[in-house]
Order: structure tokens, then sequence, then C-alpha cells
């Protein structure tokens, strides 16, 4: 018997834990975290795409993400040779249960109905042969209705998970779910390490889109009904799929474990019954900066260090630098993050505090959370690399064949200048190409545009100035991509 998936890849959330290098549009899904200079989102892409058999047909795979990440989402997967089958684009946060629902939606609205393997984007393991195996267990035993979860083998008794626990095996290893228990204390959790019949809950979960939709219409038929109502106003554009906004924002916000998976065995006649395959591939959900001090390569002392990094005395250290020499001398279960914009020193063991921090700066309504000095835009990127008193200075790179909109500012004027490429410009009705060293100035009302016509990155300077700087001084006329403002 051969059967069709469709993973499923949950690419939402924020990691304001892992702050600095994690911010609101720049989330930590997208980051590399590790050496092998692939974001996790892009790892959990692989390992997905890794679960072809001769029973086993891998199709494209259904995003479910926020639209403020639409386009890094398909930069990444296109830096794969990679595309989704759809990017469901959520107009607002309702957790996993009404997302998971919107992508088995999406999978049946043309008569289909695979096995979703629905996996969060922002975990990491080390044995992928471990974790494909696994997987492909789950997809089998769940071809016959079953809801398998995968339960993380654990190591160590762990106070910051939920728990599965679990009773006999079949032959194929694919355990009985009894219950799910709520994150322990210490001493709980070493009760449940020593049993051996408790494992973590991975979030990660198989089964066929026709029978999530019926367990969630059977458990919480509020949430069925009121994402259904949503997803059938949906427009779509290309691969971006958008559920009504107002209608998505009436959806109840619950969990998928709240909502199905532990109604399953507290109802045992209900007739819908979770299994799980048990899962160890040292797994880690990376949820704060003392987790990716564990997953990462060690010296002699205990120390990890991620770019141009230099440490003396100093043991169990994490030291992450993005932009400059970073050196520590001296330190001892300490983590220290340097982007161009901020620095984060703490204590490793209270690493999951970070978020308080972000919350700081959100209420002083502070940048520093949301957005890194270079941002990202769907035509390439800008760093802004200095600026004062009515003056800014920006480095701006345009892929190839990409387009900034057409637009005017009220309150700035702008020079640019062609560090690399090739550049068509529009600056009122005129429009001219210019090549290195060449340059143009736009005057503060002038509409204008600039166009990479090349097949090699287009990089300028831009110097702004007038009263005011600020990204809102954008009046858009024309935009390739969907944006009005």
């Amino acid at each position: 018997m051969k059967y069709d998936i469709l993973p499923v890849i949950m690419a939402g959330g924020s990691g304001t834990r892992l702050w600095p290098l994690s911010r609101a549009l720049y989330p930590k899904q997208f980051l590399v975290l590790q050496d092998d200079n692939q974001s996790l989102f892009q790892q959990a892409h692989l390992r997905l795409q890794a679960l072809g058999a001769d029973d086993i047909t891998v199709l494209k795979p259904c995003v479910v993400g926020n639209e403020e990440h639409r386009f890094l989402v398909l930069d990444q997967l296109r830096e794969l040779k990679g595309e989704p089958s759809s990017l469901l684009l959520e107009p607002a946060g309702r957790n996993t249960a009404p997302a998971v629902t919107l992508a088995a939606l999406q999978a049946t609205a043309d008569g289909s109905d695979p096995i979703l393997v629905v996996t969060p984007a922002d975990q990491t393991v080390t044995n992928p042969q471990a974790y494909t195996a696994a997987l492909q267990s789950a997809i089998r035993a769940a071809a016959n209705g079953d809801i398998v979860i995968l339960g993380i083998t654990p190591d160590k008794p762990e106070t910051g998970f939920g728990y599965i626990r679990t009773s006999g095996a079949d032959a194929q290893g694919v355990r009985n779910v009894a219950a799910f228990v709520e994150k322990p204390n210490l001493e709980t959790a070493k009760a449940y390490l020593a049993d051996g019949g408790y494992f973590w809950n991975s979030g990660m979960f198989v089964m066929k889109a026709s029978r999530w939709l019926a367990a969630l219409a059977h458990f919480r038929p509020d949430i069925a009904e009121a994402t259904t109502k949503s997803f059938e106003v949906r427009s779509t554009d290309a691969q971006f799929v958008r559920p009504g906004k107002e209608e998505f924002k009436a959806v109840p916000s619950e969990s998928v474990d709240y909502a199905v998976m532990e109604q399953c065995p507290a109802q045992p006649n209900s007739g819908f019954v979770v299994r799980m395959v048990p899962l160890d591939a040292g797994w880690s959900d990376l949820g704060a900066w003392d987790a990716v001090w564990q997953v990462s390569p060690h010296d002699a002392q205990g120390n990890a260090a991620h770019g141009d990094v230099l440490m003396q005395d100093s043991k169990d250290t994490l030291v992450h630098a993005t932009s400059r020499l970073v050196a520590a001398v001296g330190l001892d279960n300490v983590v220290v993050v340097e982007t161009p914009d901020a620095v984060l020193v703490a204590d490793r063991s209270k690493s999951q505090d970070v978020k308080k921090i972000v919350a700081k700066l959100e209420g002083a309504s502070r940048t520093e959370g949301t957005l890194h000095r270079r941002v990202h835009r769907p035509w390439g990127w800008y760093d802004s690399i200095d600026m004062g008193p009515r003056f800014q200075v920006k480095r701006i790179m345009v892929k190839p064949k990409a387009s900034l909109s057409l637009q005017m500012h009220h309150h700035r004027a702008e020079h640019w200048i062609v560090v690399s490429g090739t550049a068509e410009v529009t600056v009122g009705d005129k429009v001219v190409l210019l090549s290195e060293n060449q340059s143009t100035y736009i005057p503060l009302g002038t509409v204008h545009r600039l166009i990479n016509p090349g097949a090699i990155p287009l990089e300028i300077i831009e110097v702004q100035s007038g009263s005011y700087l600020g990204e809102d001084d954008i009046v858009r006329f024309q935009d390739n991509y969907g944006r009005s403002a």
C-alpha cells in the first residue's frame, strides 16, 4: 500500500527567548544557529523531504505562517530548490489547533486525503536517520485512522516539557497513549525518568487530514466551524492562501494538545485513538540559549563558540558573534550573543528570562525587539549603517531581476551611489541605467523606483536627508509584492 504524505511546517512564532538574534520580523525558525549554514526551517523541510520510501510519496510542503514572514519562507525554500504546495497566512495568532485545521482544509480542498506530517519549524535533531525511521513508522501507523504523535525519549529529568504517559507497545514499537501530563516539578520528573513509560511531548504528530477534521469536529466543534468559515472565504494569490481576516479573528485560540490530543485518552469511547512512536534522535526545541549551548560542539572546557570568538579561562559558556570579534575572559556558565545593534549577556541558567527583556523593549516602543539593523525585504535587504539628525545612510542589496516599489517620500530626499551591479532608476519621468561608481539624486516629493535588471545582486549606498526619515514615509503607487504602505 502506498501513502501520500503532506508535510505541514508550522512556521509561526517569534522566538523571544533567543533574542537578540531572534526578532519578531526575523524569528528563530529562520536563523542559522549551527555551522551547516541551514536555518531551522530549512532543516525541518529537508528532514521531511527525506521521508520518502517505496510505500511513501512526499508531496510539496504546506507551510503555515505569518504574513510578515511569507517572503522569508519562499526565499529559504528556493535556496534549497524547493517550493511549497501552499503557504497559509494566518491573519492573527490563534495557537496550533486552528493552524493545523487550515492545513487539513487546504489538503482536502481538492478531494484528496493525504496523511499530514505536522512539525514545528524551530526544532533540531542530531540523528536524522533515527528521525526518518521514527516518522516512517508513524506514517504507517496513522494510515489506519489513528492519530500518532512523536514522543521524545527523555535523557534527564526535564521540568520544562509536558510528558506523555504510555502503556504497552505493538510489534513495531508503537505505544498506546494513556494520558498527557503537564510540566512536572523536579522530583516528579525524576520519577518519570525512572519509570521508563513517560516521554517528552515533541509537538510533532501524524494523521490523515480527514481524521483530524473529524476529531476536531467531535471535541471542539466551535473551533472547527469558525476555522472552516474563515477558510471558505479565503483569497488565493499564487502560493499564498489568506483565510478571511475577520472570520479568523473569531476562531477560539487553542493548542492541538488541549483541543484534541488530551481528549482522546480521556474519552476512550470517542472512537479517536492516539498512539505514540518513540523518537531518540538528539532532539531539541532550542527554546532558549541554554538549549543552543547544549546542542553545540564544545571545547575541552565546555565552551561553545560561533563566529569570530576568542575565549580565555572560561567554561560552560556560549558566545555567539555575528558582526565583530568578541573576546570572553573568566566566564563561567554565561551566554554572550552579539549583533550589530544589541548585545545580550546572561547567566546560562537564566536564559529563559530573555523574553522579559523583549517585553521591556516592547513596553518602551523600541524597535530592537522587532527588527534587526539589517532588514529583509522581498526584493533584498537594507542595512542602516549610520544615522544622525536629519540624515541616514543605508547599504541596500537588490536581488537580480527584483524591483522596489514605485514610490515617493514627503519628508526626505535621497542620494543613490552604485557600489556593484547595474541599477535601472526611475526619477520622475526619466529612466536611466547606472553602473558601478555612478550616482543619482531623488528630490523630496519625486516619484522614483529602483530595479536590478542584471543577473548579479545590485548593491547601492543610499544617503537620506530630511526632516523625517521613518520607514512609514513611503507612498507606494505600484508594487510587485502586494504592499500598500
